[in-house]
């Protein structure tokens, strides 16, 4: 039977759905939501943190990374994920750091790059997913993929556009009926949140993890202001599926980074309270701090 409020997700590489909506994903699965993630990439130009695959080329840490995302998605209990254009259609970009930084395209870009791929052809496959799942809400990155990687930007490019072309009922018609979705939001860190974990990481005597990172000073491209923020999900209750998830993407995220160091001296609240921000539809009721506490709100 399908779930009457469904959710698209559309993420770059396999990790980044467990980092920015692990929680969020368990949550909506335990409440009997639909959960559909799409990834774009196979995630073979990412940095390799187990020293014993170090060895393996690009197309087999895609393989590897594939395995690894099979593994989040059952601490998530997400049944229902994809590749867009199937596994292998699109590959990761890989990408340098600017000065400035944030995240900017490498010198040299493969032509199977998903950051070269035509956005037509891309959206499309998305539409065809999007008429399938016919999903309420989407949640994909902001207009600078959060802190310029240019496979999350090119993420949110598809995502935008796949939106806009499957609303359209004369838009290819043999990929079935038009569909309309509700909701889209972007995802985002809330400032407040950071600075609070940031400020109790140094007060534990922790200087390492996210270092350079002042909590009274600058912070980086992926932190919203607050006053941007639309909504915020609490499901702290399902934080340890999160981490859980987030340790299966064993190559990407080490036990030792900043993530579980924020979690652990800051608590649940820190990636059990999932933010985001609005970019088409209208919020629904809100809560007690002004913001939304479902994706679904008004709906």
């Amino acid at each position: 039977m399908t779930p009457d409020q469904r959710l698209l997700l559309v993420h770059a590489h396999p990790d980044d759905e467990s980092i920015n909506n692990g929680a969020t994903m368990a949550k909506y699965v335990a409440e009997g939501r639909g959960v559909t993630l799409v990834t774009c990439t196979g995630g073979e130009m990412g940095e390799i943190l187990v020293p014993e695959l170090e060895h393996l080329e690009p197309h087999e840490l895609a393989e590897h990374r594939r395995g690894e995302l099979a593994a989040a998605m059952k601490a998530l209990g997400v049944t229902d994920h994809r590749y867009l254009g199937g596994f292998g259609t699109f590959h990761d970009s890989g990408m340098q750091w600017h000065e400035q930084g944030h995240a900017v395209i490498g010198d040299e870009v493969g032509e199977q790059a998903f950051w070269n791929a035509d956005l037509a052809e891309a959206a499309t496959h998305l539409v065809e997913v999007i008429r399938e799942v016919r999903p309420q809400v989407l949640v994909t990155y902001d207009q600078f993929g959060g802190y310029g990687h240019p496979d999350h930007i090119q993420a949110h490019r598809v995502a935008m556009y796949a939106a806009q072309l499957a609303a359209v009922p004369s838009y290819r018609r043999d990929l079935g009926e038009a569909w309309d979705i509700a909701k889209i939001y972007w995802t985002a860190m809330s400032e407040s949140r950071m600075r609070e974990g940031l400020r109790r990481l140094r007060e534990a005597g922790d200087t390492v993890s996210y270092e350079g990172m002042d909590p009274d000073g600058p912070l980086p491209y992926f932190v919203v202001a607050d006053e941007d923020l639309t909504a915020a999900i609490d499901a702290q209750e399902h934080v340890e599926a999160k981490m859980d998830a987030m340790r299966a993407h064993a190559t990407q995220i080490t036990t030792e980074g900043p993530f579980f160091a924020l979690s652990n001296n800051v608590g649940s609240a820190a990636w059990g309270i999932e933010h985001y921000r609005i970019a088409k539809g209208t919020p629904g009721p809100a809560g007690p701090d002004g913001l939304e506490t479902d994706l679904f709100a008004g709906l």
